[in-house]
C-alpha cells in the first residue's frame, strides 16, 4: 500500500535532480494528504514536478502528479511503483504546483482533486496525452459528372443528392441533415458509391460582426497616466498590485489593453479574468482586434476539443495572452506578466463547489508569486479590495469620468408605492410592470430610435403561485423554497434542484383558483410586447440562451441595433458597451436587500450601478430609471447619485461594528443529509469539537451555531451550518483543523464541506 504523508510545501528549487527511489505524489482522489510511490528505474530521467502520472491506489488505477523526491518511509512501509509517465513534459509549470498546493491548504481541499481541476478535458484522466484537433465540420460535394439522374432504386439518396444540387454542388452535412432527416446516413451512403465526396473543414471562429472595436486614437488623461503606470511595474517585474477605479465608461479596458500590450512587447504572457461567460464574447472581441490569433479563450462553454486546444497553444508558448471566467486564474501562461481581474467585485468569481476557491484571491497570489503585475478593476469596487488599498497594500489608479467626456447617466426612482392602484378595492391588485414613468421614457426613446435594457434578476414569467382560497403556495417537494411558473415551458420549476411539474389548474390541496404572482423576465417581455408591440425585443437569461454560440449572436444583433429592447437578468448587467442605449431601468431594485446575508446591500449597490453604468456609452446622453418600493434604503438613494464612497463609508462601518469581513475572516462548515434529526447531530457535533478547539476568547475568534442553514432544505436534503469569525486566517486553522479531522468518520448519508472565505451565507 502506500502510505500517506502530508509534507511542508515550501518553494522547490527549479533545477530537478534524479528523484531518486521514492516520490511524493497527489493522487486525484477526494483523500487528503500526499503519498509516497516507488520510482521504477525507467522513469528516474522522466520525472519533473507536475508532470501527470498513472498510479495503482486502493483496487484501482489513478490519475495523479508527481511532486518530487520523497524520502524513505522505511522498511516496515511496502511502497507501490507508479505505473507510467503520460506525458513528455509536464502538464503544469513548478508555478502553478506550487499556487495548486497554496489553493489546497488554504480552501481546505485534496490537492490532487485540485491540481486535476487545473487541467482542461483531455487531461483529466490517467490516459496518455493527445493533441487537440482543430476544430473541423464535414462538407458533402457533388462530384463533377454526377447528376441526379445516375441516382436510382433510392429516393431518399437522390433526395439528398437533389438538395446539394440545388444549393450549388456543396453543403454542410449539418446543413442537409436539418433540411431532411437521416440525410447524414444518405451522404454516406453516396460517398461510398462515389457519387459524393464528404471532407471535413476546419473552423475559424471569427469574432461576431458587432462585438470587435477598433484602436481609439488618444486616450484621456487618466487612462494615459494608469497606462504608464502600469507599463512602468510591468518592466520593473516585481509583484504590483493595482486598484483601477474607473467609472462605467470611462475605458478600463483600453487600459487593460495597453498594459497587454506593454506586456507583449517584452515577451510576458497576460491573463485577463471576467466574471460570466456573458461578458467573454464582448472582451474576446476586443482581445482579437488587437492582438490576432494570440489570445487563447478558456471556459466551460466552450466544446472539449477547444478548451484543451486553446490550453496546449497557451502552454507550448504559441500564444501568450488568455482571457477566461474563474477557472483560466489556473492557465499555463509562460513567463507571466500581467493579470487582469475584471469586475473584480463580481460574486461569480467564487466557486461554489468542489474547490470553494475565490478566483480574484488566487490571481493575487499567483501574481506574487510570479512577481508579475495584477490589475483589479471596477467601477464599484469589493470593500475587501477597497480596504487593502486604503491600508496601502493596494496601489490605487482612478478613471473619474468616462471617454470623450461623456457625461453620467441621470438616475431617477420611481416609488413603486405610489403606482400602486388608489381604489380601495382595487388594492390588492399587483402594480403594472411597466410604471407609467418608465413607459412614458419608453415611448420617447424608441421614438427616437434609441435602444433599452430592462433589468430584473429573476427569471420566468411568476415568482410564485398560491391558491385564491387557502392560501397555500406551490412549493418544491425537495427543496425549502417557493416555484417558479415558467410560461414558455408551461411548467412550474424548481430554481435550486432544477424539478418541474406541470401547472395545475385548481389548487391540489382545495380544488380553489390559483393565482401566478410576482415578476420573472419572461411576464415583462410579456407586457413589453403588449404594450410596444412595434419593437423587436430579446429576452436574456439562462432560459433563453442555452448556449455560447446563442449568446454572441443576440450580443451582436443587439450591438448591431436589430434590436430594440433587451430585457434580461444580471446577464446583462456586466460589463457590455452599447453605445445606442440611452434608457436603462431596473424593474425592482430592492429584490435582494432582503436576503439574509451581510453583503445584501453591497451587492444590490453594485449591481444597481453596474446596471446604470450601461446607459448613453454613445453620443447620446443616458438616463437611469430605478423602480423601488424601498427608495430610502442606503443601496438605492446612494446608486442614483453613483455615490459609492458615500455607500461604501456607511457599508465599512456598519462590518466594523459587528465585525463581518472585510474586517474579519470566515469559514463556513455547511452539514446536509437526508435524514434532519442525523443531520442536526453530525453539526452539533461538529460544532463542539469546533469549540473545544477555539483560540482563547481574548483573540476575537467566535464560532456561530450550528443553525438551520436560511434555506433549510434543498434537492431533499437538510442543510445546516457553522459560521466561524476571526481577525485573521491563521486564527480559524485550529478549529477548522478539528472540523476536518472528524469528516472521515461522518455517517455515509451525511455531506460536511468547508467553505473558507464564502461568498454566500444562504
Amino acid at each position: 500500500m502506500s502510505t500517506a504523508a502530508p509534507r511542508a510545501s515550501a518553494p522547490r528549487p527549479r533545477a530537478y535532480p534524479d528523484p531518486g527511489p521514492f516520490a511524493l505524489v497527489a493522487v486525484c482522489r477526494p483523500v487528503r494528504g500526499e503519498f509516497t510511490y516507488a520510482v521504477p528505474d525507467a522513469l528516474r530521467t522522466a520525472l519533473t514536478p507536475g508532470l501527470r502520472i498513472r498510479v495503482p491506489f486502493g483496487r484501482a488505477i489513478s490519475l495523479g502528479f508527481y511532486l518530487g523526491p520523497a524520502s524513505d518511509p522505511g522498511p516496515s512501509v511496502k511502497t507501490r511503483p507508479i505505473e507510467k509517465a503520460l506525458d513528455l513534459e509536464p502538464a503544469l509549470t513548478p508555478d502553478l504546483v506550487e499556487l495548486l498546493r497554496f489553493a489546497a491548504r488554504h480552501y481546505r481541499a485534496p490537492l490532487g482533486e485540485v491540481m486535476k481541476a487545473a487541467l482542461p478535458p483531455g487531461l483529466s484522466q490517467a490516459t496518455d496525452a493527445r493533441d487537440a484537433k482543430p476544430d473541423a465540420v464535414l462538407w458533402a460535394k457533388v462530384v463533377p459528372g454526377v447528376t441526379p439522374a445516375m441516382i436510382t432504386r433510392a429516393p431518399a439518396q437522390h433526395a439528398a443528392f437533389s438538395y446539394l444540387t440545388a444549393v450549388g454542388g456543396e453543403a454542410l452535412v449539418d446543413e442537409v441533415e436539418h433540411a431532411m432527416a437521416g440525410a447524414r446516413e444518405h451522404l454516406k451512403k453516396l460517398a461510398k458509391r462515389g457519387l459524393v465526396t464528404l471532407e471535413p473543414r476546419t473552423v475559424v471562429r471569427a469574432v461576431a460582426q458587432g462585438l470587435a472595436q477598433g484602436r481609439p486614437e488618444a486616450l484621456t488623461e487618466a487612462q494615459a497616466v494608469a497606462v504608464q503606470e502600469l507599463e512602468r511595474a510591468v518592466s520593473e517585474g516585481q509583484f504590483a498590485p493595482y486598484l483601477l477605479h474607473g467609472v462605467t465608461g470611462s475605458g478600463k479596458t483600453e487600459v487593460y489593453l495597453r498594459a497587454a500590450e506593454h506586456a507583449r512587447a517584452l515577451g510576458k504572457g497576460t491573463l485577463i479574468l471576467v466574471p460570466e461567460i456573458a461578458l467573454t464574447p464582448q472582451l474576446v472581441g476586443r482581445f482579437k482586434s488587437r492582438f490576432g490569433d494570440a489570445v487563447a479563450v478558456l471556459h466551460s462553454a466552450l466544446k472539449d476539443s477547444e478548451r484543451l486546444r486553446h490550453w496546449q497553444a497557451l502552454r507550448s508558448g504559441k500564444v501568450s495572452i488568455a482571457v477566461g471566467v474563474r477557472s483560466g486564474v489556473f492557465a499555463p501562461i509562460p513567463n507571466l506578466g500581467l493579470v487582469v481581474v475584471d469586475e473584480e467585485h463580481d460574486p461569480s468569481f467564487k466557486q461554489e463547489e468542489k474547490l470553494r476557491y475565490h478566483a480574484r484571491d488566487l490571481a493575487v497570489v499567483r501574481a506574487q508569486r510570479a512577481k508579475a503585475t495584477v490589475v483589479l478593476g471596477s467601477a464599484t469596487p469589493s470593500l475587501e479590495t477597497l480596504l487593502n488599498t486604503r491600508q496601502g497594500k493596494y496601489r490605487l489608479l482612478t478613471l473619474p469620468t468616462r471617454v470623450d467626456d461623456r457625461p453620467m447617466p441621470g438616475v431617477s426612482l420611481v416609488d413603486l408605492r405610489l403606482e400602486r392602484p388608489k381604489d380601495p378595492a382595487a388594492r390588492d391588485v399587483e402594480p403594472p410592470i411597466l410604471s407609467p414613468p418608465l413607459r412614458a421614457a419608453m415611448r420617447e426613446t424608441l421614438e427616437k430610435g434609441q435602444q433599452v435594457i430592462l433589468f430584473l434578476n429573476r427569471r420566468g414569467h411568476s415568482t410564485y403561485v398560491l391558491c385564491e382560497v387557502c392560501g397555500q403556495s406551490r412549493r418544491c417537494t425537495d427543496c425549502d423554497v417557493c416555484l417558479t411558473h415558467h410560461l414558455g415551458q408551461r411548467a412550474l420549476v424548481c430554481h435550486y434542484c432544477g424539478k418541474r411539474s406541470p401547472l395545475p389548474t385548481t389548487c391540489p390541496e382545495c380544488d380553489g383558483p390559483l393565482l401566478t404572482l410576482g415578476v420573472g423576465t419572461e411576464k415583462v417581455e410579456e407586457e413589453v410586447g403588449t404594450t410596444f408591440p412595434g419593437a423587436r425585443l430579446a429576452r436574456l437569461d439562462r432560459d433563453a440562451v442555452t448556449n455560447n454560440e446563442r449568446l454572441t449572436e443576440l450580443l451582436a444583433a443587439f450591438a448591431r441595433r436589430e434590436i430594440d429592447v433587451l430585457i434580461g437578468t444580471q446577464m446583462v448587467a456586466k460589463g457590455h458597451d452599447f453605445p445606442g442605449v440611452t434608457l436603462v431601468c431596473v424593474l425592482l431594485a430592492d429584490s435582494a436587500l432582503a436576503l439574509p446575508d451581510f453583503r445584501a446591500a453591497e451587492r444590490t449597490f453594485h449591481l444597481l450601478t453596474q446596471v446604470a453604468g450601461r446607459a448613453g456609452r454613445g453620443k447620446e446622453p443616458g438616463r437611469v430609471l430605478v423602480q423601488s418600493y424601498n427608495p430610502l434604503a442606503e443601496a438605492v438613494a446612494r446608486s442614483v447619485g453613483h455615490d459609492f464612497e458615500g455607500f461604501s463609508a456607511l457599508e465599512l462601518a456598519r462590518r466594523k461594528a459587528l465585525g463581518w469581513p472585510p474586517w474579519s475572516r470566515l469559514a463556513a462548515v455547511r452539514v446536509e443529509g437526508e435524514d434532519p434529526d442525523l443531520t442536526a447531530d453530525v453539526a452539533r457535533r461538529l460544532g463542539r469539537a469546533m469549540a473545544r478547539a477555539l483560540p482563547a476568547a481574548s483573540l476575537g475568534v467566535r464560532l456561530l451555531g450550528p443553525a438551520p442553514a436560511p434555506i433549510a432544505k434543498v434537492k431533499g436534503k437538510t442543510r445546516w451550518q457553522l459560521v466561524l469569525k476571526a481577525p485573521t486566517h491563521a486564527l480559524m486553522l485550529g478549529p477548522l483543523e478539528a472540523a476536518e479531522a472528524l469528516l472521515p468518520e461522518l455517517p455515509g448519508s451525511v455531506r460536511a464541506v468547508i467553505d473558507v472565505d464564502p461568498g454566500a451565507m444562504l
